[in-house]
């Protein structure tokens, strides 16, 4: 769906690359209804030469440019972006920011009254169009506007709605989540080649099992549970598999990963409205 609304991206990093490929792949923006912001001039450049988008180092231009500001800056210089785009930013625009910790509240206190705001927590897997995002909303946002985020983000990936106050779960399970799963891909990979797979073998086997679970997870609907008992036949050798993964504490292990990441995400966000 195209949104037909100039959308200006302050900061040209990763996820800003892959909103951008994702917004043009899925139709939902024309190039010249881009313009990605950097201090850097290789990613400017980067940006201009590969997705033909307008770019620049002049936050200022770009808001002026912009019906929606997608803010995908660090949350430590997110008060400086702010404050640099202030005089320009006015109740017409859809603010919009990705920047992990950083709490509507806090977005709304350099704003104006009127300001239309959401929060958005994407993961890295957006990059390759297999994101999935949560979106909170601020107190201000008609339906038109949340729609317009749902169809942003769901061109990189899955999107769900959620109270604010459950970011920081988000942040512990999906947002931390990637890195877990590459863990578990890399310790699947090393049984193999114990077993004397190679390495270029094993880790294919491993990758390609994980992805096809999640796909037939989320395809078929059904319950983990289900699906696991699918594979383990009695007295098979998935049933053994799994003695042993719960003998290891795999699921509690990985219950208290999620509940040590969104502890930290509530510290660092405390941290940011302190500092």
């Amino acid at each position: 769906m195209l949104l037909g609304k100039r959308i200006a991206l302050i900061g040209a990093g990763n996820m800003t690359e892959a909103l951008v490929v994702g917004m043009l792949t899925a139709g939902v923006a024309h190039p010249d209804e881009l313009y990605a912001t950097d201090i850097l001039p290789e990613r400017r450049a980067h940006f201009q030469d590969r997705y033909k988008i307008k770019v620049s180092g002049d936050n200022v231009d770009a808001v002026r440019h912009g019906q929606i500001i997608i803010l995908s800056v660090e949350p430590q210089v997110l008060d400086e972006a702010f404050r640099s785009v202030k005089s320009v930013l006015e109740g017409k625009h859809l603010i919009i920011s990705v920047a992990a910790g950083y709490p509507i509240s806090r977005i709304m206190a350099h704003l104006k009254a009127e300001a239309r705001i959401v929060r958005a927590m994407p993961n890295t897997p957006s990059s390759v169009l297999a994101g999935v995002t949560a979106l909170s909303f601020g107190p201000r946002l008609a339906e038109e506007d949340q729609q317009v985020a749902r169809i942003i983000f769901e061109s990189v990936g899955k999107v769900v709605v959620v109270e604010e106050r459950l970011m920081d779960a988000v942040t512990g399970l999906s947002g931390s989540g990637p890195a877990y799963v590459y863990l578990m891909i890399e310790a699947l990979a090393d049984g193999g080649v114990k077993m004397g797979l190679s390495r270029q073998v094993a880790e294919l086997l491993a990758a390609q099992t994980v992805l096809g679970s999640a796909r037939m997870l989320l395809e078929s609907g059904e319950h983990p549970g289900q699906l696991k008992d699918r594979v383990a036949s009695p007295g098979g050798t998935t049933i053994v598999g799994i003695h042993k993964l719960e003998e290891g504490c795999l699921r509690a292990t990985l219950i208290a990963a999620v509940e040590a990441a969104t502890k930290r995400s509530q510290e660092l966000g405390r941290g940011t409205a302190d500092g």
